[in-house]
């Protein structure tokens, strides 16, 4: 397996639809959230989230630098709760062009993080995340769940925009 070939391939197919939703969006839609159901991150939540989904959390991998939370500790045996708090707790985005810098930002941060690590430490080096400790996975297999959790992330948006009533269909959840 080539895990660059595969990385570079999830990575470039899950940010260019994110980045093309979010021109769906004006900066009036920032405090929009579910009408319904609890502990929804707002429109401008979800897109500081997004923007920190992937490369932010491959850097952590790649270099050991996750930028948690002080009393989350590096080790990932600090609190839960300040490393997955309450959506209310959660930060926002300024404007719609912030976040669109922002997911460019993120998307250089995670191809060069990729580069970064490079194949070898990507299909032998063994880690585990700071959430959970006593699981050790390949650095590439950590990196592309860090890939699905943008994707992840990226079907929120796209059920947001549903909810909120943008022409948006199967072509714009994958690009196409």
């Amino acid at each position: 397996m080539n895990w660059t070939a595969l990385l570079t391939q999830e990575m470039n197919a899950t940010y260019k639809p994110a980045e093309a939703m979010l021109e769906l969006l004006t900066d009036d839609d920032l405090n929009w959230k579910p009408a319904t159901g609890e502990n929804w991150m707002t429109v401008g939540q979800l897109l500081a989230h997004l923007n920190t989904a992937c490369g932010m959390c491959c850097q952590g991998f790649v270099t050991g630098e996750w930028g948690l939370p002080e009393e989350a500790g590096e080790t990932g045996d600090g609190d839960h709760e300040a490393m997955l708090p309450k959506a209310a707790q959660m930060p926002s985005v300024e404007s719609i062009a912030a976040a669109r810098e922002a997911l460019a930002a993120d998307r250089k941060l995670a191809f060069r993080m990729l580069e970064k690590a490079g194949e070898e430490n990507l299909a032998t080096l063994m880690s585990a995340a700071p959430w959970e400790p006593d699981n050790q996975r390949l650095l590439g297999h950590h990196l592309l769940q860090m890939v699905q959790h943008l994707g992840i992330h990226k079907a929120q948006l796209f059920y947001y925009l549903k909810l909120m009533g943008r022409k948006v269909d199967t072509m714009t959840l994958w690009g196409m």
